[in-house]
């Protein structure tokens, strides 16, 4: 029980302490509480998203720098409600600062990000997803190699985690890097997307496809129809209350992606993009960089905010952290092979399929 001379910051010190004493045993506590950072394009829809999420007829009003909220949800009759915090990025990419307030050691386990893409605005989209993403992962290595000195058992926990939407057997186990914590990637406006003339729609729906599936993410198209709201929220209360995300897939460019974590295959997605004689001459160090390069001659990337860009962010010096990074070399030697034995079977496969 709390002392009489105990603050605040005391008790939520305890309360935190008390739910990591319990990880993974729900019946030790009265409810399970997780975390979801929502970032994204700047006017992309994040707000309203997580207002439908949380059942709230409201006015969406912009978010002006980082924003905070919380829903509750109960399985069952007469069961505790759990607890989920919605943290959202305002600004699109200009205010990254902010990205690791709520990314923390006592909350990394049950933490999940989830990026909005603005389906409407393609020149836009790599930089905003790239940056984003970039930023959030340096944060969470550095978050997770700290709480790997306190609590080993549970830095290693969470780094295999992201392994088990991925079968043993998947033909592309070695070939993926998944992000370090759940990531749902989220097309927005897709009303206005599906304007969109059938190469433009081809060559975003394989790229958001194949970044998806490279960083072991859920990839799901949404606008304010309720139907795609409805399969929204599927994945987001999977993630915040730990609601079973059903077994639906979509893969067909001409109707909404709805494509859960490792569900799908880079076969399946095919090569990039792009004619056999343009790729070639493409001097792309690693896939990532090969599908970036084809996306941005369709679409040359435009400005997003006030980060500035590099050729790699990897190589940025203010983001440089030596265990961090000699373990990304080590990656990136992999998928150079990789883009060797690869290179050989997209010539022999057909890019309109």
């Amino acid at each position: 029980m709390p002392g009489a001379s105990d603050t605040i910051w005391d008790i939520a010190k305890a309360e935190v302490e008390k739910r990591e004493s319990h990880e993974g045993d729900r019946d030790g506590l009265e409810c399970w509480e997780r975390s979801l950072f929502f970032l994204g394009n700047k006017n992309g829809g994040k707000t309203t998203i997580i207002l439908r999420c949380l059942d709230r007829d409201e006015i969406p009003k912009p978010t002006l720098a980082l924003e905070y909220t919380f829903g509750r949800r109960a399985k069952g009759h007469n069961t505790p409600k759990d607890i989920a915090n919605f943290w959202e990025l305002g600004g699109g990419t200009s205010l990254m600062d902010l990205i690791p307030i709520p990314i923390t050691t006592a909350n990394i386990r049950t933490f999940a990000v989830v990026l909005v893409l603005d389906l409407s605005k393609p020149n836009e989209l790599w930089p905003t997803m790239e940056s984003l993403l970039h930023v959030t992962r340096k944060h969470v290595d550095r978050v997770i190699t700290k709480l790997g000195q306190t609590n080993p058992k549970a830095a290693t926990e969470i780094k295999q985690k992201m392994w088990n939407n991925l079968p043993k057997d998947h033909p592309d186990r070695e070939l993926i890097d998944p992000f370090p914590i759940p990531l749902v990637v989220i097309g927005s406006k897709y009303d206005m997307f599906h304007e969109f003339d059938s190469e433009m729609k081809k060559i975003i729906c394989k790229t958001l496809r194949f970044v998806s599936h490279y960083y072991g993410a859920s990839l799901v198209f949404t606008s304010k129809s309720e139907a795609l709201l409805l399969k929204t929220r599927t994945l987001i209360n999977h993630l915040a209350f730990g609601f079973d995300r059903g077994k639906s897939m979509s893969l067909d460019q001409n109707k909404p992606l709805f494509i859960p974590a490792g569900m799908d295959s880079l076969s399946q997605i095919g090569p990039p993009p792009a004619a056999d004689s343009d790729i070639g001459k493409l001097h792309a160090q690693s896939p990532v960089d090969l599908w970036k390069k084809v996306f941005e001659k369709a679409f040359p990337p435009k400005s997003v905010g006030v980060f500035k860009e590099v050729s790699d962010p990897a190589q940025d010096p203010q983001y440089a952290e030596y265990e961090v990074d000699v373990m990304r070399g080590q990656k990136n030697q992999e998928l150079e092979q990789y883009k060797k034995n690869a290179s050989k079977t997209w010539k022999e496969m057909d890019f309109d399929s």
